[in-house]
């Protein structure tokens, strides 16, 4: 006797495969990096923005160009610069004449924000203006100008990158703005082997022939789907737990005052949000449907890499926020 399927769990199986396929494509033309494309991908399922810290050169634009390629999606890169403006990003409006009746109206004029996948090259070398704008349309999904709003078209995905070498005439992005973004991975060097390969590749006038996984509505249902996926009590006041315990309390138990000694300010709410969605897909690329402590520990890092400050404490031992993040995740 056969058993009928649930839609649910056929679109987890079909998500599964999907994803299979996604990594096989990029791989095609981007050498290792194994890590930072899965985690792009679980922040892109979940509906989430990513900041990713590297030195130039590591092929972050042709990473993000073929993500947009394989699903189909317009993708715009955004070189900031000091002089750029909110305008520069968002579009304007300009005057423009009526050919018969010469009657003269402002007309919009969109900017490369308008794309599903965009990616914001260097945003910490724009002012604050500049970098808000981008910000507004990141949480809000639309942009306003001149007073009046225009959605952006879905699914909408900003990967930002900074560079963590170069420093001067920068605007570092402030916590709060740091907060909007799901996650912050760490894009470094190639290993010998994947550097050899990416000397063959890139020194050739060939280019590796992909094809579409998924289309543009497919991956808004895949991105429904994720969200049905339940967390349980349990897991939800761990993840929870975990987040709390990022925050410096006088009275916090020995385990986790070792740590905080090293802290200056922990996570907010929005880190319980994002554990538990990063959770969720990492559930379903498992092969679960439900989501297990594990799987809040493995978001963990990208999670709260960029949301705890830590002090002169932890320069001076020079223990990164990784580092910190371990101990919380032993403490617990």
């Amino acid at each position: 006797m056969q058993t009928e399927t649930s839609p649910e769990i056929q679109s987890i199986e079909n998500l599964r495969v999907a994803t299979q396929n996604l990594r096989e494509q990029i791989s095609r033309r981007i050498v290792g990096q194994t890590a930072v494309v899965d985690e792009i991908l679980i922040s892109l399922l979940a509906r989430g923005n990513c900041l990713i810290v590297g030195v130039p050169g590591l092929a972050k634009t042709l990473l993000i160009r073929t993500l947009a390629e394989i699903l189909d999606l317009r993708f715009n890169r955004i070189q900031f610069t000091p002089d750029l403006m909110p305008s520069d990003i968002t579009g304007t409006e300009i005057i423009e004449e009526n050919p018969v009746t010469h009657e003269r109206s402002f007309v919009f004029i969109p900017g490369p924000l308008f794309a599903q996948v965009i990616l914001a090259d260097e945003i910490n070398r724009t002012p604050p203006k500049t970098q808000a704008a981008l910000l507004e349309a990141m949480q809000e999904q639309h942009v306003t100008v001149a007073g009046k709003t225009y959605l952006l078209e879905q699914p909408f995905f900003v990967l930002a990158t900074q560079n963590p070498i170069e420093q001067e005439g920068t605007y570092p992005l402030p916590e709060a703005q740091l907060d909007r973004f799901m996650f912050s991975l760490k894009l470094g060097y190639p290993s010998f082997e994947e550097e050899v390969e990416i000397l063959k590749t890139t020194t050739v006038d060939e280019t590796a022939e992909l094809q579409k996984v998924m289309g543009a509505q497919e991956l808004i249902d895949y991105q429904k789907v994720i969200r049905k996926i339940p967390v349980p009590p349990s897991v939800a006041e761990y993840a929870v737990r975990l987040v709390q315990a990022t925050r410096p309390e006088p009275k916090a138990i020995p385990p986790l005052a070792a740590v905080h000694r090293y802290i200056r300010w922990g996570a907010g709410p929005r880190a319980s949000q994002y554990l538990a969605l990063a959770g969720k897909v990492l559930a379903v690329l498992d092969g679960r449907y439900n989501v297990a402590v594990e799987d809040i520990q493995r978001a963990a890092y990208p999670v709260l890499r960029h949301r705890i400050i830590s002090n002169y404490h932890a320069e001076a031992d020079k223990l990164t926020t990784d580092d910190l993040i371990q101990r919380l995740i032993a403490a617990i």
